[in-house]
């Protein structure tokens, strides 16, 4: 199975970026877990960040058909896109959505995921091991 991770807008500050939220772990550091727990159970995984919307757009587009499933962290896009669900909804694939946090116990601008609206699995609130727990979802 080829899975694709998408990575939002600011994630790239993993590690540094308000630790007492999002945990200690660099983004190089989640993904390199993520990429060893798939290859472990015989998937490939490649992994995008990007802090652009259109580049967002443009690799969801690229996954059609070479991709099998997409875990996405959207990060701030969750609360505000409609071009990041319309671009997921064209996907094929199986989609599981991470949120390193708990979006639902933050402020109320961020209880709404559009993206929620296109996955088949939502996992929030469990720091990194989230984005490993939707490997293991998606290659039961």
């Amino acid at each position: 199975m080829n899975l694709l991770l998408l990575n939002g807008p600011n994630l790239n500050l993993l590690g540094t970026r308000q630790p007492d939220i999002y945990g200690h772990e660099t983004l190089a550091d989640i993904e390199a877990a993520t990429r060893a727990h798939a290859e472990l159970r015989g998937a490939m995984l490649e992994a995008f960040q990007t802090n652009h919307e259109g580049e967002m757009l443009e690799r969801i587009h690229a996954a059609r058909g070479v991709a099998d499933a997409i875990i996405i962290n959207p990060a701030a896009w969750s609360h505000t896109s409609v071009a990041l669900l319309d671009a997921l909804n064209v996907f094929d694939g199986r989609v599981a959505e991470v949120h390193l946090s708990n979006i639902h116990k933050r402020e109320a601008f961020r209880h709404h995921s559009y993206v929620s609206a296109r996955a088949d699995a939502v996992l929030a609130g469990m720091g990194a091991f989230g984005y490993r727990a939707a490997v293991d979802w998606l290659l039961a």
